[in-house]
């Protein structure tokens, strides 16, 4: 499959699921997220807030909050296909922008650089074994990290995981993918 098959497979997958596996599969990946080193250490990081078919991020964000790290969220700039990441220190910093997703609030949140956070929780579609993704097709994340040295984490519902997926030079993999299952990479 193409990356076009495999994001219009996954998707109808994704929004096949039930509300309940939903939630218990997204706490189970957040629990074993919370058990590794990369999230021990991080006290600066970056993450997406999920929107209502992906894995739920909010556990993670509250987490966070409760053990004082620095949440940073993208926000995206489709004029130049370039996202910065802000600091968001409650939900009601973020605001519903195009295709569902929230993003920070320019004026009441500042930015976050790269060289800021430890790891950077890297969302995506479907995963292979080598840590390459297949994300939502805007680039946005492949051109960031480019210019991002620290962790590179994704986390994933098992089914969102697969031997190989197609891809690109310019393609950046994940040092870590895990899922309800444990380490997939």
């Amino acid at each position: 499959m193409d990356k076009i098959q495999w994001r219009k497979e996954l998707k109808k997958v994704l929004l096949s699921m039930g509300k309940e596996e939903r939630k218990a599969k997204s706490k189970a990946v957040s629990n074993l997220l919370f058990q590794t080193d990369e999230w021990k250490t991080a006290d600066c990081f970056g993450i997406t807030v999920s929107r209502g078919f992906e894995l739920d991020t909010s556990y993670i964000i509250d987490q966070a909050w409760r053990e004082g790290k620095t949440v940073a969220v993208p926000k995206c700039y489709s004029k130049n296909k370039q996202m910065e990441f802000r600091e968001i220190r409650s939900f009601e910093e973020l605001e519903n922008v195009y295709m569902d997703l929230y993003e920070p609030k320019l004026e009441v949140t500042s930015r976050v650089v790269a060289s800021q956070m430890n790891m950077i929780i890297v969302p995506g579609l479907v995963f292979d074994r080598e840590g390459y993704r297949i994300g939502y097709g805007g680039g946005y994340f492949d051109r960031y990290l480019q210019t991002y040295f620290g962790s590179k984490l994704s986390l994933a519902y098992t089914l969102q995981t697969t031997t190989s997926v197609p891809h690109e030079n310019f393609d950046i993999p994940v040092d870590k993918i895990i899922t309800e299952d444990g380490r997939f990479k």
